[in-house]
């Protein structure tokens, strides 16, 4: 369908495999690979076909490593400035895309890695994934969000400890920590469970699922009134076919047929 230097893009019956693939660097974040998620998720956000995102790193060792320590050793102040907001605003269109998205963790998502799958909707993880920001290390912070939605996620006091001691959490912490959704033995069982979800998601309404995304990330947003834009939402949810149907299915006492309409 789509062809990148860095990805690998497979649509399947509606949910798109997209596959960090630079195994040999342990998928490894640079620049052009930064530019080609934006661009696929361009690519996602158009494509009426496409329903779910299951994002994931080829080969058995990472999901992402982290990001590229040679392009990262050459930065200066004022390059390592759009460096970072070009990682936020490639994860900023996956926190923001209409349709779910699932990171799917298998081995190493350190740094930018992690910073990646927390800029998904969900994350499951098997049993042999790790999770880090360990940017300190370098003499650097996160870059791409990760003090932001780390907090978010698991508070702010662990947090702190995360991001500035720069230690590895292991699976079953990180679903203690509510980093993870789901922890599995392997990754065919990741992408048995992260289609079960996706595939239970895209029998629902799609305007509707799009508008919850829109409401849950306005909780993080000090500039946005969430109620506000729940209520907005909810009102906007009454204009769309899909409401006339699922409320009549229920009377009805029949299975809603949604149409994204």
């Amino acid at each position: 369908m789509t062809n990148y230097k860095n990805l690998l893009f497979e649509n399947q019956d509606g949910i798109v495999h997209l596959t960090i693939n630079r195994p040999d660097k342990l998928n490894a974040l640079n620049v052009d690979t930064i530019a080609e998620i934006k661009s696929a998720f361009e690519v996602i956000y158009d494509d009426a076909s496409i329903k779910g995102v299951i994002v994931k790193g080829a080969g058995e060792k990472a999901f992402v490593a982290g990001a590229d320590i040679t392009e990262i050793a050459e930065l200066t102040e004022v390059n390592a400035r759009k460096f970072a907001e070009a990682g936020q605003e490639a994860f900023a269109a996956i926190e923001n895309c209409h349709k779910p998205v699932i990171a799917l963790v298998n081995g190493f998502a350190l740094g930018g890695g992690c910073e990646l799958a927390m800029a998904c909707h969900m994350r499951v993880a098997t049993a042999s994934a790790k999770f880090g920001q360990p940017e300190v290390n370098l003499g650097i912070i996160p870059g791409y969000g990760g003090t932001q939605r780390l907090t978010q996620l698991v508070g702010k006091a662990k947090s702190f400890e995360l991001c500035m001691t720069g230690d590895m959490i292991k699976a079953d912490e990180a679903l203690q920590l509510r980093l993870v959704n789901h922890v599995v033995d392997s990754i065919e069982e990741g992408v048995a469970k992260s289609e079960e979800i996706l595939n239970k998601i895209m029998a629902k309404a799609p305007v509707a699922i799009g508008l919850v995304i829109d409401c849950i990330n306005a909780v993080q947003n000090e500039q946005e009134n969430g109620y506000q834009t729940e209520a907005n939402g909810f009102a906007a949810c009454t204009k769309t076919d899909d409401f006339e149907e699922g409320t009549a299915a229920f009377l009805e006492k029949r299975k809603a047929s949604f149409t994204g309409n």
